[in-house]
């Protein structure tokens, strides 16, 4: 079965701001300025896992950088890796498409929820976006690869079909001795995935790593200097609550 052991130091550079006539007001209103310097997502986050990795958490607390990462990682390892979302195919029948003969893409198809004659004749574009879905993971399967990546996992799907097809992937993982890293806003999905290793993002900055015995560890990022490299904020000129601007005032 596929394995890894990384250690990941995730950050981003801020681009340089250009000032304007509404971000200067922006500025002097709030008392800051454009953010420069590092973003830092995470540090020396070591992660160790074998089949199914999930990241989860809300929009913006890194877990698709981390789960871009950590593909990035194990491909300049030399392991083979296929994302779901790059896939492409020609407009044919499925049983055409796939690139394995006909008795195992068959089996394939079956066991991606597509057993039906019906569905094998059709094309990708006469399915549904569930159908296509499963479609799409029965062909990155097809191209035996070490490690499937798929962000924002089933997002598309409707719930009771997503929670479905999480609750297969450790007989697919077995079977096809496949990896898979996934990323997904959906907490409640891991409970019918029971991965290998959970990888909670959370919007303050933490990371929780929990395996499969639910013994976690935790790491938290290192802050970068707030404004690091730039000059001093002026003062403010408004006040602001977690709803926006309650009143403007004026600067001494």
């Amino acid at each position: 079965m596929p394995s890894f052991s990384l250690s990941l130091s995730v950050a981003y550079s801020f681009l340089p701001g250009t000032p304007t006539v509404r971000t200067s007001q922006v500025m002097d209103q709030f008392g800051i300025t454009f953010e420069q310097g590092e973003h830092h997502i995470v540090t020396d986050l070591l992660l160790e896992s074998q089949q199914i990795i999930l990241f989860t958490g809300e929009s913006g607390s890194g877990k698709t950088s981390l789960l871009k990462e950590t593909a990035r990682s194990l491909t300049g390892q030399g392991e083979r890796v296929v994302s779901l979302d790059e896939l492409s195919w020609p407009d044919s029948a499925l049983v055409d498409v796939l690139p394995c003969d006909l008795d195992q893409g068959l089996a394939l198809l079956a066991l991606c929820g597509l057993g039906e004659a019906r569905f094998m004749l059709r094309r990708p574009s006469e399915l549904s976006d569930g159908q296509r879905y499963r479609f799409r993971l029965a062909l990155a399967l097809a191209h035996h690869p070490q490690w499937i990546v798929a962000d924002e996992f089933t997002a598309t799907l409707d719930r009771p079909l997503a929670r479905i097809i999480a609750s297969n992937l450790s007989r697919l993982a077995l079977k096809y001795e496949t990896g898979f890293l996934l990323a997904t806003t959906h907490e409640d999905l891991s409970q019918d995935m029971n991965p290998d290793l959970h990888v909670r993002c959370r919007l303050n900055g933490t990371v929780d790593v929990v395996p499969r015995d639910g013994r976690g560890d935790v790491k938290k990022k290192r802050e970068s200097p707030p404004n690091a490299g730039s000059p001093p904020p002026p003062s403010p000129t408004g006040r602001t609550s977690l709803g926006g601007i309650i009143a403007a005032t004026t600067s001494g």
